[in-house]
């Protein structure tokens, strides 16, 4: 796993204080959306799908500082949006590294390579680049050409320059196993990043495509068949997941999400539940959203929209704790690779009625009362 040996003691730590005092709900990533505009219009994402004034407004550096101060999470998540877009970028990377945190500033890349000189190689800082696939695979998934090429360029240059960098690549419906496999070691070996983050696309509403989603079992299918070429071909991979979260999204762990792990605070407030989740409302503090939000409510068999998701911002967390409740499982999990055949594992139990609603009957269909007994 491609994440410094002082970072993963730091988390492991937290964690296991967190245990000992018996918290049973603590953030591990801060989500910071300090804007929701962006210079991409990706067909599978649904962050941009505010009107022109939210799309102007901006967090700025005081309230992006208390934001992790409330929470205390180890580690923040920059994301938006297009991060690299807020003026005052730099100020709020160097704020969360005064205080110690571990930060992940999500980018397209289109503007790193001029954006580099505001920032200094940190083993606390690393740029987590969307980069969904090879050439054509990802101008596809950002829906404009010549996307790959300026990210690659970028993430060749923030190297050189001493910078850590991961790539964060979303798996939809169209990703074909080998191709991802040739992906993630090309990556690896000619990119030369430092991490993998990978995730299967979650189904945003608001997103502009909807037929590019995975259900839940198609996602452990698909994933069993890109670690089965890895172990098939002997590939290297910097993946940064826990063995864990890896183990599950192969279909091995019957987790649930523990939403509150990831928490979101954007230009509305603290969103309910998850940062993937954009109707179910804000609150203006953690606290708040700790107290207010019915966590019952969410997750994997408890509600319809959480039914298919198995994206990192909910169960890394849950495998992470699972980690540091069980090392030895987790060192398992490491040294012998995900289970890549077999049942999986069960997932949490239905408690709600899935059952679709009967189809539309016609009009021609129904009884001449249905239409007040008027015969025409």
């Amino acid at each position: 796993m491609s994440i410094p040996i002082r970072q993963q003691f730091k988390v492991a730590t937290y964690i296991l204080g967190q245990r000992l005092r018996g918290v049973k709900r603590y953030p591990l990533t801060l989500m910071l959306e300090p804007l929701f505009q962006c210079n991409l219009a990706c067909p599978g994402c649904g962050k941009i799908d505010y009107d022109s004034h939210t799309l102007k407004e901006r967090l700025s550096v005081e309230e992006c500082m208390h934001a992790v101060d409330e929470c205390g999470a180890p580690m923040v998540s920059l994301a938006g949006g297009e991060p690299l877009i807020h003026k005052d970028v730099k100020a709020i990377v160097e704020g969360f590294i005064a205080r110690g945190k571990y930060v992940y500033l999500c980018t397209n890349a289109i503007l790193l390579k001029q954006k580099l000189d505001l920032f200094t190689p940190s083993d606390q800082l690393t740029f987590s680049v969307h980069l969904d696939g090879m050439r054509e695979r990802h101008d596809e998934s950002v829906g404009r050409a010549g996307v790959f090429d300026i990210a690659t360029e970028a993430i060749r240059e923030a190297k050189r320059r001493g910078f850590r960098v991961n790539i964060n690549t979303t798996l939809f419906q169209t990703a074909k196993p080998d191709e991802v496999a040739e992906f993630f070691s090309w990556a690896t070996n000619d990119l030369k990043v430092d991490g993998i983050t990978f995730s299967p696309g979650f189904a945003y509403e608001h997103a502009p495509r909807q037929d590019v989603f995975m259900g839940r079992r198609q996602s452990k299918e698909l994933m069993r068949k890109i670690f089965t070429n890895k172990k098939k071909n002997h590939r290297k991979w910097a993946l940064s997941q826990s063995s864990l979260f890896i183990d599950f999204v192969c279909g091995n762990q019957g987790y649930q999400c523990t939403a509150w792990s990831m928490p979101c605070r954007n230009v509305f407030g603290w969103q309910k539940p998850c940062y993937l989740l954009v109707d179910e409302g804000y609150e203006p503090t953690w606290q708040a959203l700790l107290d207010n939000t019915d966590w019952d409510h969410y997750g994997v068999g408890r509600n319809p929209k959480c039914a298919n998701c198995m994206a990192h911002c909910g169960f890394e967390g849950t495998a992470a704790a699972d980690s540091v409740a069980h090392p030895l499982k987790a060192l398992w999990a490491s040294l012998r690779g995900p289970k890549l055949s077999g049942a999986f594992a069960a997932d949490p139990p239905l408690l709600y009625d899935a059952t679709p609603p009967p189809a539309h009957t016609p009009h021609s269909d129904l009884p001449i009362a249905h239409f007040g007994g008027i015969q025409h």
